[in-house]
């Protein structure tokens, strides 16, 4: 790692997913798992995934501790859009997990900013 940075951030904007993907907690539960090995991150025990919410605004989240920091999903099932946030003090490769989601969430249609943090 840097001597200047004390952490990496990656946030990607995922639109046109398929609804049936975003309302699976199972699916969002195996998804913070398996993007772990393109980015050379560790898990900290399970993810926490759950449906919460009101109104257009209920829909499935989930979270997973990771060695170095967190991984944290939202998705809004009304747009069909999801929301990826990645926080590390390790470095990660940006391109690699930004491959990884894009083909987990069967979607082209992105944006996404990646920063350093400290």
């Amino acid at each position: 790692m840097n001597e200047n940075h004390w952490g990496y951030t990656q946030s990607i904007d995922l639109y046109d997913c398929p609804r049936e993907l975003l309302k699976s907690e199972k699916f969002i539960h195996d998804f913070l798992l398996g993007l772990c090995k393109p980015i050379d991150m560790v898990p900290y025990g399970e993810p926490i995934v759950k449906r919460f919410g009101e109104g257009s605004l209920e829909g499935v989240s989930g979270f997973l501790f990771i060695m170095t920091s967190s991984i944290i999903v939202h998705c809004d099932e009304v747009k069909n859009r999801v929301f990826i946030d990645i926080f590390s003090c390790k470095a990660f490769d940006y391109e690699k997990s930004l491959d990884f989601v894009l083909k987990a969430f069967k979607t082209k249609n992105y944006r996404q900013n990646a920063f350093t943090r400290g």
